[in-house]
């Protein structure tokens, strides 16, 4: 690829990342998208043996987000979340430190059930408004949403898209890639936990100034328990050689005709929580990609990939992952780096989805999960600071990521 061609694929990547900073209406999203192709394609390397292969392996991964959305959806207008964060508010009386474990542990759930998105997007804001309730500190029950949100996701294929889009790469199913992940999360959970309590011990410190309101809101049994059903249904897919999007499908026509005929959602509702200007900023985002790992960004990421799995590698992966994932978004970390490790095996594709789901947390364009948590406060009328942001990820990112490497060459 020439250097013009270079120029405007990282300038088209540029807009992209700009874009997904500043948020706007999705017709604007789309615009940018369609031109950012347009503009790399200008340049003669989108051709078909580009974006075939980008629409073959990203299609899907698509599909799934714009499902898990839907569904996500529906169990919101539902009140699974408000349920929750009723269920975190009364912890031991609403106490401050109480109130924080039970945010925690939530959004590590429902990151690992309905994908990191819903965390920032539909949880944030219930917990925020119940800790603004109770008189107490908001910002640390806000941060865990937003750690769990990308540390979290480590646990199954469908937490993250960047996990379902290294899974091809991968000779693990869904199962294996839980097993392999479950005691790399554990060891990050504990890490990221204290970190969390030490680093907001002041806000922590605070009592409540309000008692929890009086009559608890009753269990969502229907969604709840659709959840569940959907998730034994990834790993009952995965075993017969099925993609996940297929499970989200079926589980978010089966939740939105339930909550169609309880009058708690609309078509325009589940367009709308489909986001379907996101779902091509998203393809958008992987042809750009895809065309920036034909050029010399690729050719420059191939020769900083080691070529063994010991323990220094496996960290020096991981870290190139983290760095790369803070500059250009997870998701294109990913498209970039993780077919470079295939041939490496399994530990060296999982040591780089450390870097890119823990590391993701740098920066706010570490990952578009990031940027929605911002959003989401923003429209809550409440700062987001980049200061507090960097405090945070600056402290927990390396610690976190070098006990999860660790993690993974000890158990792999």
């Amino acid at each position: 690829m020439p250097p013009v061609a270079d120029l405007l694929a990282l300038g088209a990547l540029a807009a992209l990342l700009v874009t997904a900073f500043r948020h706007p209406s999705g017709r604007v999203e789309l615009v940018v998208g369609v031109l950012a192709v347009a503009v790399v394609a200008a340049t003669g390397h989108l051709d078909d043996t580009v974006v075939g292969p980008t629409i073959t392996h990203l299609g899907p991964v698509v599909v799934f987000l714009v499902t898990i959305l839907v569904v996500a959806d529906v169990c919101a207008a539902a009140g699974v979340f408000t349920w929750a964060a009723d269920r975190i508010g009364r912890l031991r009386g609403g106490r401050t430190t109480a109130v924080f474990t039970g945010t925690f542990v939530a959004a590590a759930l429902v990151t690992t059930a309905l994908s990191l998105d819903a965390t920032v997007v539909l949880l944030t804001p219930v917990v925020v408004a119940t800790s603004l309730a109770l008189g107490t500190p908001y910002r640390p029950g806000a941060t865990a949403c937003l750690r769990m949100a990308n540390s979290a996701s480590l646990l199954l294929p469908v937490s993250n898209l960047t996990n379902l889009l290294a899974l091809p790469h991968l000779d693990l199913g869904f199962t294996g890639f839980a097993l392999a992940m479950a005691p790399v999360l554990a060891v990050v959970l504990v890490v990221e936990y204290a970190g969390l309590r030490l680093l907001h011990r002041r806000d922590l410190s605070q009592p409540p100034t309000r008692a929890p309101a009086t009559a608890p809101l009753p269990v969502p049994v229907v969604p709840v328990t659709a959840v569940g059903l959907m998730l034994v249904g990834f790993a009952a897919a995965s075993a017969a050689g099925l993609d996940p999007a297929w499970v989200s499908g079926v589980t978010a026509l089966a939740m939105t005709a339930w909550a169609a005929g309880r009058g708690l959602t609309t078509p325009a509702r589940v367009l709308h929580a489909a986001h379907p200007s996101f779902a091509v900023f998203v393809l958008a985002l992987g042809l750009v990609v895809a065309a920036l790992g034909e050029g010399v960004l690729g050719d420059d990421l191939a020769r900083l990939v080691p070529d063994g799995t010991d323990l220094v590698d496996l960290l020096w992966i991981a870290v190139v992952a983290a760095l790369l994932s803070a500059l250009v978004t997870n998701l294109s970390a990913t498209l970039l780096l993780v077919p470079m490790l295939t041939g490496l095996g399994d530990q060296a594709v999982l040591a780089a989805l450390l870097g890119l789901t823990i590391g993701s947390g740098l920066t706010w364009t570490g990952s578009l999960a990031t940027l929605l948590w911002r959003r989401s406060l923003l429209r809550q009328g409440l700062p987001a600071p980049s200061r507090e942001l960097h405090r945070v990820s600056l402290t927990l990112t390396p610690a976190c990521l070098v006990a999860a490497v660790a993690t993974l060459w000890l158990t792999s």
